[in-house]
């Protein structure tokens, strides 16, 4: 089948987030054709470049988020009206979400009548619906949306919408500059809604659209669906609306709002109008049924990592330090080193000999100074120590990063050490502790995001914030080599078990199988002269694979290649033909159980092409 897999901030580009995820699914599932729809965020990820792509990549199209380019267009006056009234429809909504309440659950709009909360939230859905879809009809129409989203009537309107009897407290607060900032955010995250992607030569050509994550990256998809038809998979390993939740913390209240009202109604919609929808763990999916997605959708699919490179670290456990604790990651606020340094700092009471290695760099300015920050507690907490008066001091303490002789790589820096640990604030689903486990490692980590879903049993876990717990159980471990031998190897069971790239490749395969065999086909299929080919849809026609031939002029893909025939012309009924039977009265036909083998009929004697059901596929995931 052909995928369109739609991605934001990702693959196919070398400094994407989701990457390397995306990059195994597509070369594990080499029997289906892929098409791969990218938006952008900075120049400086354009300029990087691509991955290698496999053969199985057929096109790419891009589209960047972060210039600001101007399309042209300009509207006349029965255009300029209708984005007025779609856009004020939008920024109604939006205005009127009440804020620490997600849309989508009962109880957006009004809290007077509890009762009718779920019926208003469900008008308010449909009426974010309508304004988006009406925008991306215009765009359509017009040629873009760009210029009108950043014009004076869309402030103008955003500004109404807030100032309107029932738009909550902070939507009536926000100022002019709050209300150009959330304009400029807004047209970004609708930008898509102006791409030329929604045609027959487009995602209207492809099987199923495959979000890699929610937010901007799935709105090509439910613009796919609404137009073509296209069934839409959204796969989440962060949500987007937590991450707004988690970021821009110096912004207005007023602006915060507002974007998250964004941001919430989006996923609402996203979640309602998708056929399946995948998060990575049961943290993601409680988000994702907050916002109101229904259970019935919902299917939980690990990541899958590589585990080959942690291979030798893991069958030889034997060759660590068994007085040194390893930190692997990207060094950042909410991985709360301060607290790791503050709990070492018990742990050295009880075991002195203890050793600290923090593996990573910072990936901003913000980790830079936070890296800076950790450093200089760590010379106050732990001056260096000299064994004797004439040797140099060492701190038991460091600082590294992998690609070094000592370090080489990140199987390295786990196999150094006895014991992993993860001190974390903030976390979705942790890949630096499964990639401890594949290394066979013991861990103890704090309880955020998806940490006791990753580790199950295999390890210890311990509140946030908490430096004191997370020393006690460090030491814990440290006292006793057997018991962390014992967790070291069911930690490494239970990876290879639940978060290896096979698992993860074989669970998207029959995900796709059993969409496409929910799905109606919506296709038809046109010989050389022009006239539909009777069933050129059938149930076979779901099956992977390339089906189509050149013989067969499709007006959107599908239907197998021995349907590509010309069909056999009906012939025209002869009323002298059907004279009743001799010894019959011209009574009611018998029935069909008592006659006969029914004579064969041809298949094309049915002017218009069959509207059969596809047969359900057993195969695939439940």
């Amino acid at each position: 089948m052909r995928i369109g897999l739609l991605t934001e901030g990702g693959y196919p580009y070398v400094s994407g987030e989701a990457g390397l995820w995306c990059d195994r699914l597509v070369r594990g599932l080499g029997q289906h054709e892929f098409d791969v729809y990218a938006l952008t965020r900075s120049e400086r990820q354009e300029a990087r470049g691509w991955v290698p792509l496999p053969p199985q990549v057929s096109r790419v199209r891009t589209a960047s988020l972060w210039d600001a380019e101007d399309d042209g267009v300009v509207y006349g006056r029965r255009a300029r009206r209708r984005f007025a009234e779609h856009y004020g429809e939008l920024a109604a909504t939006l205005s009127t979400t009440v804020p620490g309440q997600v849309p989508g659950a009962a109880g957006t709009v009004s809290r007077a009548d509890s009762e009718a909360a779920p019926d208003q939230s469900a008008l308010e859905a449909d009426r974010f619906a309508n304004a988006l879809y009406g925008l991306a009809e215009l765009a359509r129409d017009e040629g873009g949306l760009p210029r009108a989203l950043r014009s004076e009537t869309a402030v103008r309107a955003l500004e109404r919408a807030c100032r309107a009897p029932g738009a909550h407290r902070l939507a009536r607060e926000a100022r002019v500059p709050d209300l150009l900032t959330v304009a400029a955010r807004l047209e970004r995250a609708l930008r898509p809604l102006s791409l030329d992607w929604y045609e027959d030569d487009g995602l209207g050509a492809v099987d199923l659209c495959h979000a890699a994550s929610g937010g901007t990256a799935a709105l090509p998809g439910l613009l796919a669906r609404h137009f073509c038809e296209v069934p839409l998979l959204v796969t989440e390993y962060g949500v987007r609306l937590r991450a707004h939740y988690l970021t821009d913390p110096d912004s207005s209240p007023s602006i915060r709002a507002l974007l998250a009202a964004v941001h919430g109604r989006l996923a609402a919609e996203t979640y309602r109008r998708a056929a399946l929808i995948t998060p990575g763990n049961a943290h993601a999916r409680r988000w994702q049924e907050r916002c109101g997605a229904d259970r019935a959708k919902l299917r939980t699919v690990h990541p899958g990592m590589d585990a080959t490179p942690f291979a030798e670290a893991g069958e030889s456990p034997e060759c660590a330090d068994p007085r040194t604790l390893v930190w692997v990651g990207r060094v950042e606020p909410a991985k709360d080193l301060v607290s790791l340094l503050h709990a070492f700092a018990e742990i050295r009471k009880e075991e002195p000999g203890a050793r600290l290695r923090i593996v990573g760099g910072p990936a901003d300015p913000e980790g830079a100074a936070y890296l800076a920050h950790c450093k200089g507690l760590a010379a106050q907490l732990f001056p260096d120590e000299a064994d004797g008066p004439h040797a140099v001091g060492s701190n038991p303490v460091s600082f590294e990063e992998t690609g070094g002789p000592e370090l080489p790589s990140r199987a390295d820096a786990y196999a150094s050490g006895a014991l992993v640990v993860l001190s974390s604030v903030v976390e979705g689903f942790p890949a630096g502790l499964v990639e401890a486990m594949f290394c066979g490692r013991a861990t103890v980590s704090t309880d955020v995001g998806a940490v006791v879903e990753a580790i199950g049993g295999t390890g210890l876990v311990v509140p946030p914030r908490n430096p004191r717990a997370l020393a006690e159980a460090c030491v814990a471990l440290l006292r006793d080599p057997e018991r962390r031998a014992r967790l070291g190897a069911a930690a490494r069971a239970r990876a290879l078990e639940l978060f290896t790239v096979e698992q993860n490749v074989a669970a998207f395969h029959g995900i796709y199988l059993d969409i496409l065999s929910r799905t109606p086909a919506r296709r038809v299929v046109l010989d050389e002269t022009g006239e539909p080919v009777p069933f050129s849809a059938p149930a076979e026609g779901h099956v992977p694979g390339r089906w189509t031939e050149s013989t067969a002029r499709a007006a959107v893909r599908g239907g197998p290649g021995w349907a590509t025939d010309a069909p056999v012309r009906a012939t025209v009924r002869d009323p002298a033909s059907e004279k009743t039977p001799a010894g019959t009265s011209g009574g009611p036909a018998p029935d069909a159980s008592d006659m006969g083998p029914p004579a064969a009929v041809p298949l094309t004697a049915i002017d218009e092409p069959s509207a059969m059901a596809s047969v359900p596929v057993t195969e695939g995931v439940r």
